[in-house]
C-alpha cells in the first residue's frame, strides 16, 4: 500500500465508546504509544505499588482517576498491550460512572495531556492499518454494531471472522497464478512459447466466473437479510390489508375501517421472526380515484411494490371473480417487468365465506393461502411461507455478500473475467488479455484492502461511530 495520509498515525487518540447520555457505566478508550503512560499520570490504583507500564496486557485495575481540580471518579482500567490489542497498539479502556459530567471531565483531562480526540471509526482504521483486520472485516464491525436481527448479526459475524475474506483471497490467488503464466508468456513473446495450457486456463476461468457470479447473485439475499426483508401487502380497497398487518405484528398498528380508502399512505413496521427481520409495508388500496391525497398514496404503493422482495396480494374471497383476479395479477406482472418478485396470494375473510370457490386451479402458478385476518386464522401459514424461502436461500449459500461496495467490485471483476474469456475465444493478443486480468485482480484487492485509496478509506470509516 502506498504511503498516504492514513498510513502514519503514530499519535495517541481517545474517545467515549459508549452511547451519548447518562447511564450506569460509560467507557472511554485510548489507543497509541502514549496511552498507558498518560493514564499512569492521573490514575492511582488501590494497590499503591503498581505501575501500569510494568503490567501485562489483558489485565484490569481498580482505583481513582483525578485531574488538577481533584478526584473525578473511581474507575476500572483495562490494559491491552501492543500488538495484542484491537488496534494493534497499546490500548487503555476506562470504565467510569455514566454521568455526562464525569465523562466530559475525563475527556478534557486527556486532551489537556496532549491526547487527540479520535475521528469516526479511527480505532478500527488503526486495526486495519496495523493488519489486525482486513478492509472487509473492518466494514463488518460497523455491520455488527448496526445488526438488529439474528440473521444480520450472523452475517456480520461471519464476515468479521474472515469467511468472506478467505473466499476473496482464494479467488485472487487463483487469478494471480493465472496472471503469472500469462506474464511469463509475454516475456517470451518473440519465441512464441505457451507456458499455460489453454484448456486448463479456460477451465480455471470458468470456475472463477462461476464463483464470482454466485457471489454477485448472493447480494440479493444478503442485502435484505442485513436491512430486513421488505414485504409489501397490496390489494384493492377494503380487502383487509391493514387488518392483516395488525394480525402479523400482533398489535393495532394500522387504522382499520370498513370505509374504502382508509389507508392513504404506506405504513411500515419491522418484526423479527426466528431471527430474520421482515419489514412489512401496508399500502394504499389499488383503485381508480379522484381524491388527490389517495392518488399520491397509490403512487407510493407502486414504489413500495418495486422495492419489495415479497408481495402479499390480498383479496376478498367473498367479492372477487377469477377473471378479474387474473387480470389484476397480469397487470401487476407487466408493471414489475423483469423484476424478480415472489408473489403470494392471500384469500381473506374465510370467516364470512358461504361457499368454497373451486376455480383456483387456474392460478396454480401462485401459492395461495386462505385466512381470516380478523380472527387471526392461518396467519402462521403466511409466516411459515415467508420463512421457508429465506431459510432455503441461507442453506444453499455458503457466503452471502451484503455490502454494496463489495458488490460493485465483484461485478467489475466478473466483467473483466468475461472479457478475458472472450479474448481467448477470438484470439486476442496476450498483452491485451493481461490488462483485463489486472483489472480483476485490482477489484478483488480493493475488497479486502490489498489495494486501496484514501477515498475508499474515507468512505468506509466516516460511517463509523466515534469510539469504534
Amino acid at each position: 500500500m502506498n504511503q498516504r495520509k492514513y498510513d502514519n498515525r503514530n499519535d495517541t487518540i481517545c474517545a467515549i465508546s459508549t452511547a451519548f447520555g447518562m447511564a450506569a457505566i460509560a467507557m472511554i478508550r485510548l489507543s497509541g504509544p502514549d496511552a498507558i503512560t498518560a493514564i499512569e499520570k492521573v490514575f492511582k490504583p488501590v494497590q499503591r505499588n503498581i505501575r501500569l507500564t510494568d503490567q501485562k496486557g489483558y489485565s484490569m485495575f481498580y482505583g481513582d482517576i483525578s485531574d488538577n481540580e481533584g478526584l473525578i471518579d473511581t474507575v476500572v482500567i483495562g490494559l491491552f498491550k501492543a500488538p495484542n490489542s484491537y488496534t494493534g497498539e497499546d490500548v487503555v479502556e476506562i470504565s467510569c460512572h455514566g454521568s455526562i459530567y464525569i465523562q466530559q471531565r475525563i475527556m478534557n483531562m486527556l486532551t489537556d495531556c496532549g491526547i487527540r480526540v479520535a475521528e469516526p471509526g479511527e480505532f478500527t482504521l488503526r486495526a486495519f492499518l496495523n493488519r489486525r483486520l482486513d478492509l472487509s472485516q473492518a466494514e463488518a464491525v460497523a455491520d455488527l454494531i448496526a445488526s438488529t436481527s439474528k440473521a444480520s448479526h450472523q452475517l456480520a459475524l461471519s464476515q468479521m471472522r474472515g469467511g468472506f475474506s478467505k473466499k476473496i483471497e482464494a479467488l485472487r490467488q487463483q487469478l494471480l497464478d493465472f496472471a503469472s503464466l500469462i506474464e511469463l508468456e509475454l516475456d517470451f513473446s518473440e519465441e512464441d512459447v505457451e507456458f499455460a495450457s489453454r484448456p486448463q486456463l479456460n477451465e480455471l476461468l470458468n470456475e472463477l466466473r462461476t464463483e464470482l457470479q454466485n457471489l454477485v447473485d448472493s447480494f440479493k439475499l444478503g442485502n435484505v437479510l442485513k436491512h430486513g426483508i421488505p414485504v409489501a401487502i397490496i390489494g384493492k380497497t377494503n380487502v383487509g390489508k391493514s387488518t392483516l398487518l395488525n394480525a402479523i405484528l400482533n398489535e393495532e398498528r394500522a387504522i382499520v375501517s370498513e370505509i374504502p380508502g382508509t389507508t392513504r399512505d404506506t405504513i411500515e413496521d419491522v418484526i423479527s421472526i426466528k431471527g430474520i427481520a421482515f419489514r412489512f409495508i401496508d399500502t394504499a388500496g389499488l383503485r381508480d380515484t379522484y381524491d388527490e391525497i389517495e392518488i399520491i398514496g397509490i403512487e407510493r404503493t407502486h414504489e413500495k411494490i418495486e422495492q419489495a422482495a415479497i408481495i402479499l396480494y390480498i383479496f376478498d374471497l367473498n367479492e372477487f371473480s377469477i377473471s378479474e383476479l387474473k387480470e389484476d395479477l397480469e397487470d401487476l406482472k407487466n408493471k414489475l417487468g423483469n423484476l424478480d418478485k415472489r408473489i403470494i396470494l392471500i384469500g381473506n375473510k374465510t370467516d364470512l365465506l358461504v361457499e368454497i370457490p373451486h376455480d383456483f386451479k387456474e392460478l396454480v402458478e401462485y401459492e395461495t393461502i386462505f385466512i381470516s385476518s380478523k380472527r387471526k386464522e392461518n396467519i402462521n401459514l403466511i409466516i411459515d411461507s415467508l420463512l421457508l424461502s429465506v431459510e432455503q436461500g441461507i442453506t444453499d449459500t455458503d457466503i452471502l455478500v451484503s455490502n454494496a461496495r463489495h458488490l460493485q467490485a465483484l461485478q467489475q471483476a466478473l466483467k473483466a473475467i468475461q472479457s478475458v474469456e472472450e479474448g481467448f475465444l477470438i484470439g486476442l493478443s496476450t498483452d491485451l488479455i493481461s490488462l483485463d486480468i489486472r483489472i480483476a485482480l485490482h477489484q478483488l484487492g480493493e475488497i479486502t484492502g490489498k489495494i486501496t485509496t484514501d477515498d475508499i478509506l474515507s468512505n468506509v470509516f466516516s460511517k463509523f461511530c466515534i469510539g469504534k
